[in-house]
């Protein structure tokens, strides 16, 4: 399962070189010149991620970013900017967005702030409370799950692996997919273990929330 991301670049030559580098580390990327053009486009898909440029045709980084946040549409953003100055790097921020790198880069540290924004755990909502079911809700904020408003206790992994299923409802996740979000780095992962905090869940959400797709992973639903 790719992640989406919108790119915004007039740049053409630096445009392809990063749709090609993002492409091949596995992420799906729709290469955009013109912000009119990706104000309409981010109303027309779903999207991941957003990088911008800030000084683009019709519609400026700056301007599309502070549409989208009083729009609330709160993907997070990350500018890709030749704009050196303080005053331009603290005004990306208070419009908000989430990172802002300076031109030139190297594409791995790109790849770095792209990775590291997606892994972070959440959209940007300012309603931290997620709905499961009618009296189950998972708090975004505090990492917390919560059943009549009373906290349910799970252990870390399970919060992550929750995390992981809401991030991508109803998309199938692989076994791999979820080894990396779930075990840190350097852990040695555990197909049993796995199975047991799917356990875990399905006994607090219901088995029917969490379905088992033979040879690919597990897929997540609150239908």
């Amino acid at each position: 399962m790719k992640r989406k991301i919108l790119l915004l670049e007039d740049d053409i030559t630096l445009n392809e070189t990063v749709v090609e580098y993002l492409e091949d580390n596995d992420f799906e990327v729709v290469s955009i010149y013109d912000g009119e053009e990706a104000y309409t486009k981010i109303y027309e898909e779903k999207f991941d991620l957003l990088i911008f440029d800030v000084n683009v045709p019709t519609l400026s980084g700056f301007e599309l970013l502070e549409n989208l946040r009083i729009d609330n549409i709160n993907t997070p953003v990350i500018f890709m900017t030749s704009l050196n100055s303080m005053e331009s790097f603290e005004k990306g921020f208070n419009l908000g967005c989430d990172d802002y790198i300076r031109k030139p880069f190297e594409l791995k540290e790109l790849l770095i702030r792209v990775e590291s924004i997606l892994k972070r755990g959440y959209f940007h909502k300012n309603d931290t409370k997620v709905n499961i079911i009618d009296d189950i809700f998972f708090d975004t904020s505090s990492n917390l799950l919560f059943k009549n408003n009373e906290e349910i206790k799970i252990n870390n992994k399970e919060t992550k692996l929750l995390k992981l299923f809401l991030q991508n409802q109803d998309q199938i996740l692989s076994h791999d997919q979820i080894y990396e979000y779930v075990w840190d780095y350097g852990e040695e992962s555990s197909d049993f273990s796995l199975r047991t905090y799917i356990k875990n869940l399905r006994k607090i959400l219901g088995k029917e929330r969490i379905i088992s797709v033979k040879k690919l992973g597990y897929r997540f639903t609150t239908e």
